[in-house]
């Protein structure tokens, strides 16, 4: 696993941020991560004693970029319809070729608030995945 999961880049009036992997999927779930923590406590969440819960998510695209934007938006409205206290998200399957995913958003039963910044969407237009030594994934979110 990369060192670095993720770093927060300066914006004007939004979040921008990248996440690295040494896979897709790895990048993929530290993109996660990053938008979780943006939106909420997620070192505090995962130290609650509560149970664990989690939502399955299923995507499909026709790009890379595509199946990023659609999941992180499916987690954002998510979250935010049921008020989850989510941490964590894993990948349980990737088909990098048909561009598809299933995957756990993982979640603590508490009714302690956590919220940090109320995000309002994941920008498309500059989401970008892209493989040099790491997969880097850049992600721009509207607050």
């Amino acid at each position: 696993m990369s060192k670095i999961r993720f770093r927060y880049l300066p914006h004007t009036a939004d979040i921008r941020f990248v996440s690295y992997g040494n896979t897709f999927k790895e990048a993929f779930e530290n993109a996660v991560r990053a938008l979780l923590n943006v939106m909420l406590d997620i070192k505090r969440i995962s130290r609650e004693n509560s149970k664990v819960g989690s939502i399955n998510i299923k995507e499909s695209a026709r790009t890379k970029e595509d199946l990023v934007w659609y999941t992180l938006q499916d987690i954002l409205s998510k979250v935010d319809e049921k008020g989850l206290k989510a941490f964590d998200f894993k990948i349980i399957n990737i088909d990098e070729a048909k561009l598809k995913l299933s995957g756990k958003l993982f979640f603590k039963n508490t009714d302690k608030d956590y919220s940090l910044l109320e995000v309002k969407a994941i920008t498309p237009h500059e989401l970008k995945v892209e493989k040099a030594k790491k997969w880097r994934i850049h992600v721009l979110v509207d607050v």
